[in-house]
């Protein structure tokens, strides 16, 4: 019997240190719209979750963890995608002006690359659905196809 069908991805969730400089942050950053708190039993938030322009209904929410915080510190769990070279770059440029370091743009294993850390140092990734047509995957790190079995 096959698995039932998904519809999508619900939300991705991000420890965080501090919520209220990670809000602001990704309120800055990439606009995000917050639609629900989650409050402790004393009344103190501890969570939020809403939107980020361009995911459609996938929502983001953020939630204060110090450990699994620091545990992600330098990992990179979400990528997200924008259409091709020239978005990557207008990141570039939006990122600059924020002051925010970030990487050059990368020609990754398939498409153009910007890597940049929120407040609690998680990688961010934009990647791009369009591909640059080289071919990396004899490049340590850099990834190759695999044939989809038949």
């Amino acid at each position: 019997m096959p698995a039932p069908s998904l519809a999508g991805i619900h939300h991705v969730k991000i420890p965080v240190t501090d919520l209220p400089r990670s809000r602001a942050w990704y309120e800055q950053v990439f606009g995000f719209r917050v639609a629900m708190e989650f409050p402790d039993a004393d009344g103190t938030v501890r969570g939020v979750v809403g939107e980020l322009p361009g995911l459609g209904r996938t929502l983001l929410a953020l939630r204060e963890n110090p450990q699994a915080a620091a545990g992600c510190r330098g990992f990179d769990p979400l990528g997200l995608a924008v259409d091709g070279r020239a978005d990557v770059e207008a990141w570039a440029a939006h990122l600059d002006t924020l002051g925010i370091a970030h990487s050059p743009v990368i020609e990754a294993s398939i498409g153009w690359l910007l890597v940049f850390g929120d407040p609690d140092g998680l990688e961010l990734h934009l990647y791009t659905w369009a591909e640059h047509g080289a071919d990396h995957s004899g490049r340590e790190g850099y990834g190759r196809r695999v044939d989809a079995p038949s």
